[in-house]
């Protein structure tokens, strides 16, 4: 008996023989000649050092030894048929590519994301979040969520306003500049020597939740925060009506794009956004 470990090749092939009971009829099945068949078992045999198969008058039948390798090989081969169909479901299954920046992402589209594996579980939404969306967002997202101003997006097309944010002029986000302009507070030159600054919203939102200092709330992004008096309210608010998060369409809409816009649009209205 070889002490080298069996081929696995035969492995389909000797459960088609198992389970049609004939040569012929596997050799059929498998678009192989039948000699060639009967070959393969030979080295299948040669390699185990037992018989795995009787003929018959008509047709095959298994050895006690065919009967336990049976049972392994046909395990296998349906585990992976079965690994294979999901695969390719996998493959067909639709997905819908939602652009936007890191702050609506982590802090109002990620605690939402179970509603729309709810609603279409047949659809996968694949989020690609960066700082500042570039020109020409629009080619690379089925649907696109982008901050900015009515001038800016408000003829984009059919569109629902997501949140309202605190953002006056200059810049579309609001910062502490422009917040204390608002309220004529004028900071000593000094206090600033202190202070810590990063890059993208969320973590801003992570260091006043780590009680690092005072951060400039978004209202619509840190309302369930607010509510679960995870933060507090440290000072009045702002109003920008004319800013916050736009739904932009895709050019070539399609069933799902539309799926994930409706969504979107209706978990606005649900929360009030």
């Amino acid at each position: 008996m070889s002490e080298r470990p069996p081929e696995l090749g035969w492995m389909r092939l000797f459960v088609e023989i198992a389970r049609l009971g004939s040569f012929s009829a596997a050799a059929t099945l498998l678009g192989l000649t039948q000699p060639a068949v009967s070959y393969q078992i030979r080295r299948l045999e040669e390699q185990f050092g037992v018989t795995l198969l009787r003929r018959r008058h008509r047709g095959v039948e298994l050895t006690a030894e065919g009967e336990r390798l049976l049972e392994v090989t046909a395990k296998a081969i349906g585990d992976i048929d079965a690994l294979a169909r999901s695969f390719r479901v996998e493959a067909q299954r639709p997905v819908v590519r939602l652009r936007t920046d890191y702050a609506f992402s982590a802090l109002w589209l990620i605690p939402r994301m179970d509603g729309f594996r709810h609603l279409h579980p047949e659809t996968d939404m694949q989020i690609v979040a960066t700082q500042r969306l570039a020109a020409g967002f629009r080619d690379e997202a089925d649907v696109a969520v982008v901050f900015g101003t009515r001038a800016e997006f408000g003829s984009v097309g059919n569109k629902a306003r997501l949140i309202h944010l605190d953002a006056p002029l200059p810049s579309p986000w609001f910062d502490w500049r422009s917040y204390f302009a608002e309220f004529s507070v004028l900071r000593d030159i000094n206090a600033g020597r202190g202070d810590i600054s990063f890059n993208t919203y969320s973590l801003v939102v992570q260091a006043a939740l780590s009680e690092q200092g005072v951060a400039i709330g978004w209202m619509g992004l840190v309302d369930t925060l607010l509510s679960a008096r995870m933060l507090l309210k440290a000072g009045p608010p702002l109003e920008a009506p004319d800013r916050g998060y736009w739904l932009v369409p895709p050019r070539s809409p399609n069933i799902h794009s539309e799926r994930l816009s409706a969504w979107l649009s209706d978990e606005v209205k649900r929360n009030g956004g």
